[in-house]
């Protein structure tokens, strides 16, 4: 069910510090700016982008501290580990952008739960100390349509995948190669999902070799990375997006597409990490669902899952379980039960002639679904959908 949203035409706020006091002369001087911009606001719901200017001596750490109204909460956040006592959160940095240099910047995000009202902080701490100065906290107005405006800052949205995902014109057609027309002109979709591929395979491509070590990994021959990760990693700019789709072909028991759990978790990580060093927002995605029946019921037949939502929680990017909203449209479609012939009728539409890969209207709605997703859990690559 799509929630009627509310537009943030301009809620941000402004906290200068001026001189702040030091328990002796020695110790380095503490001062900042806190630029806290509400990016889009829904019923219940709400994204937001924190940046904190060092206005002081350099920082190699940095903990920034403000208190919640009522109502308010946070649910998951990027760039940062954010946890929350009661009203008070503390944001601290993560291990890449722990270091911050004076007159230097370092943005975070999180999205959050409100009610009743949505104020803006009136003040936060660095390190403890008070960060003092004016506010500005315009209201937000109420919008009548299904969502947010269009951003206009043109992004790219970087997927990497299987075949459930890839580009193709004839089955199987991936649902990456549906997902560009749910989004504004200010999206270009980069699409480099790649059939057969387990994570492993996709970013070493060539390397792993058929050898498995005592921990019964695949080997590699060389840690250098595929050329399709690399020319991602040389074409993210801050502010793109990255979204990761595997654990289909990972369930291999043979190299070398097999990967271990921990293995997988590792990579998720990897490319997580290496995303938002960039400035661009991870999303991870569980594998999409077959359609496997049991009776009448579509039921849940993928591994990784778990494992995906694991890797996201530890490196504190959003994630979309695809597959439990894949079961979920194929049993609203009724498309169980079945008798196997995947050539006819809605099961015929909707996947190729086996029980795993996407005609065109298949993956279509799939695309949808991951669209879906991005308004409900207010991932804020939303503001592009039409």
């Amino acid at each position: 069910m799509r929630r009627t949203l509310l537009v943030l035409t301009a809620t941000a706020l402004t906290v200068a510090a001026g001189a702040l006091g030091v328990s002796s002369a020695g110790a380095a001087a503490t001062a900042c700016r806190v630029d806290y911009r509400i990016t889009n606001q829904w019923t219940g719901g709400f994204g937001a982008d924190v940046t904190l200017t060092n206005l002081g001596d350099a920082v190699t750490g940095w903990t920034l501290g403000w208190t919640l109204a009522a109502g308010q909460g946070v649910t998951q956040a990027w760039n940062a580990t954010v946890s929350v006592s009661g009203t008070a959160v503390t944001a601290k940095n993560v291990g890449y952008n722990g270091s911050v240099a004076t007159g230097g910047s370092v943005t975070f995000g999180f999205n959050g739960t409100w009610s009743g009202s949505n104020p803006v902080p009136s003040s936060f701490t660095l390190n403890g100390t008070a960060c003092t100065g004016g506010t500005s906290s315009p209201s937000p107005t109420p919008c009548t349509g299904p969502s947010t405006p269009p951003a206009t800052a043109p992004v790219t949205v970087w997927m990497a995948g299987d075949s459930t995902m890839m580009n193709a014109s004839a089955c199987p057609i991936g649902w990456g190669s549906q997902f560009g027309p749910n989004f504004t002109s200010a999206v270009t979709v980069q699409n480099s999902a790649v059939g057969g591929r387990s994570i492993q395979t996709w970013l070493y491509e060539g390397n792993v070799t058929t050898v498995k070590n005592s921990a019964g990994e695949c080997t590699l021959s060389s840690t250098a990375y595929s050329s399709r990760w690399t020319a991602m990693l040389n074409g993210f700019k801050s502010g793109d997006y990255l979204i990761v789709q595997f654990g289909i072909n990972d369930g291999d028991s043979a190299c070398p597409r097999h990967v271990g759990t921990a293995r997988f978790k590792e990579l998720l990580g990897v490319m997580a990490s290496a995303a938002k060093a960039r400035g661009v927002r991870p999303v991870l995605v569980t594998p999409v669902a077959a359609i496997t029946c049991s009776g009448s019921a579509a039921v849940g037949n993928r591994g990784f899952v778990t494992e995906t939502k694991d890797a996201a929680a530890a490196n504190g990017v959003p994630v979309i379980d695809l597959h439990a909203r894949s079961v979920a449209l194929y049993n609203s479609l009724r498309l169980c039960p079945n008798n196997g012939d995947y050539t006819t009728g809605a099961v015929g539409a909707f996947f190729c002639n086996d029980h795993t890969h996407f005609e065109a209207a298949g993956a279509r709605q799939i695309a949808g679904l991951i669209a879906t997703a991005l308004r409900e859990q207010g991932i804020p690559l939303a503001a592009y959908l039409k």
